[in-house]
């Protein structure tokens, strides 16, 4: 039945209701990820249509019953729950995936398998380097990822940013652009952004990015801020027609504010995102009313983080005319979306400031918050527990000395063999919002429970008690993906090459499975052939 959903043609929300860590072990391709204990504070913007259809995925059914339970209360309509969950589905013969982000890196992998995505291995890079060749590296993820590491000498251009920009990184046509991330999947879309928008460089995608690097020897820079420049006047125009170019060759269809407000109309009916694609600190600084944050490459290489229901909607809007166009042209390609772009600069839009709201569904509001510096007290003076349910990597990092980390779907199975009732449950998250709807649904089991004001950043921020480690962590790495960059050192290598062969086997999968609906266009531009030449001569020279 699930199989056939997928092939049809209405609306359809999969939603994998165990923990980030325990999906990536085992999971359905489509399915995006909405733990049962953070649903509350993630359905709304996955799967903002209350009567759309949802089907609902655990292993073996020890989530899903709880998961639709919520969801019913929250006040959607249609929910089902996979019989026999994963395992069934595996049991019935079909494809079981393993990862994170799946549809978006399998996408960068058919990519480069059918256009064969011109790319550079590190060593050869590091000549290059070495040599004083005239070469711009475009380390295409966020900013926060980029500060954390970067091949030396490169520059944030973070996926969406790259058409827009690298003619201002670039002014030589003759100059050879590298682009990186810190596995395979944004090096490879980020050089072929480039490669379908037929910009006049040599374009190279970094062979298994920062982890290549590594596994090569090769050290890394940490702590930079070097951002690619803004385009000029003239740059920016030469950006727009590349991009309007891509976008034509995609399919991609224009809309005025006319046809937005018929999409917004209808939207009960058929559902409706709308993302600006802008950089994070753009949004804030201004966006059109009501519009989401999804900067373009991590809207395309994490489609399934921002939108749950295949066959939606979805209008993009930048402030340029390159952004939003580049972003569309690849998620077309994806096959189960609806996509359109804003072309509209209408003055009258409402606009206002500042991140993105938050929708919140959570049982009534019942929550008793307590003060950091009454917590500490407390503790000291032995009355009080602390359950940390965020992130057990941030609890690795640092958390609140004596806590203990339960992951937030587990909490209500281990909740009675952990808690001590002599003593008052406080739980705590980075910002105390989890912690706050996970209480609420305790006092449904009358727990004396309360949740800390402001979270572990409120306390740690006023220099109360801390410690780090691992020690305290009852649910392990269940709540979330560790990549091979977050294992010990003499582990991490071993994890990189795991994760790069998996990468690479993607494809095989897809063409066994055949549920994904990917249809690659080649846009035939001569910034392949340009590339593919200058990249032999300069190896021969190497």
């Amino acid at each position: 039945m699930l199989r056939s959903l997928l092939a049809d043609k209405r609306e359809l929300a999969v939603l994998d209701v165990r923990e980030e860590g325990v999906s990536a072990r085992r999971r359905l391709f489509y399915s995006s990820i909405a733990p049962v204990g953070r649903l509350g504070l993630v359905i709304a913007q996955l799967v903002p249509r209350l009567n759309t259809p949802i089907v609902l995925v655990d292993d073996a059914g020890e989530y899903a019953p709880r998961a639709a339970g919520l969801l019913a209360r929250f006040g959607y309509t249609d929910v089902s729950i996979l019989k026999g969950g994963v395992s069934g589905w595996d049991s019935a013969g079909f494809e079981v995936f393993s990862g994170t982000n799946v549809p978006g890196k399998a996408f960068g992998e058919m990519i480069e398998h059918q256009l064969g995505t011109p790319n550079i291995d590190a060593l050869t890079l590091k000549k290059l380097q070495d040599a004083g060749e005239d070469l711009v590296v475009l380390d295409s993820r966020p900013f926060p990822e980029y500060q954390t590491m970067n091949i030396p000498g490169g520059v944030e251009c973070a996926g969406a940013e790259l058409v827009y920009r690298a003619l201002a990184a670039a002014p030589s046509p003759d100059t050879l652009i590298v682009v990186n991330c810190a596995g395979r999947t944004r090096s490879i879309l980020g050089a072929q952004s480039l490669v379908n928008a037929g910009i006049p460089n040599p374009v190279a995608a970094l062979t298994g990015g920062s982890m290549s690097w590594l596994l090569s020897g090769l050290e890394l820079e940490r702590g930079q801020v070097r951002t690619a420049p803004r385009p000029d006047e003239v740059t920016l125009t030469n950006a727009r027609t590349l991009a309007q170019r891509a976008a034509t060759k995609a399919g991609v269809v224009e809309i005025d504010r006319t046809t937005l407000t018929r999409l917004e109309s209808e939207a009960d009916t058929h559902t409706l995102y709308r993302f600006d694609v802008r950089n994070p600190l753009e949004y804030e600084a201004g966006h059109r009313a009501g519009w989401r944050s999804a900067p373009g490459g991590q809207l395309v290489q994490a489609t399934d983080e921002y939108i749950g229901t295949l066959r939606a909607r979805v209008v993009l809007d930048d402030d340029d005319g390159v952004r939003a166009r580049m972003t569309a042209s690849w998620l077309v390609q994806l096959g189960y979306l609806e996509v359109y772009v804003l072309a509209d600069e209408d003055p009258s839009f409402a606009y206002e400031t500042g991140p993105e709201p938050l929708t919140i569904f959570r049982t009534p509001n019942r929550t008793q918050w307590i003060e950091a510096d009454q917590l500490a007290q407390a503790l000291e003076a032995g009355r009080a527990q602390v359950i940390d349910v965020d992130s057990s990597l941030a609890f690795r990092r640092a958390h609140i000395a004596g806590a203990r980390f339960v992951a937030a779907s587990a909490l209500d199975d281990l909740i009675d063999s952990i808690d001590d009732p002599s003593r008052q449950l406080v739980l705590t998250s980075s910002d105390g919002v989890l912690a706050g709807v996970l209480a609420d649904q305790l006092r449904d089991r009358e727990k004396d429970v309360a949740a800390l004001l402001g979270g572990t950043q409120r306390w740690l921020a006023l220099g109360l008690p801390q410690t780090a480690g691992d020690a305290g962590n009852l649910t392990v790495d269940d709540d979330e993906w560790y990549s091979p960059y977050h294992y010990a050192p003499e582990q991490s290598g071993q994890q990189m090459q795991a994760y790069l062969a998996w990468e690479l086997q993607l494809v095989e999968q897809l063409e066994r499975d055949r549920v994904a609906s990917i249809n690659v266009i080649d846009f035939g531009a001569q910034t392949h052939a340009r590339s593919v030449g200058r990249l032999a001569t300069l190896r021969r020279a190497s």
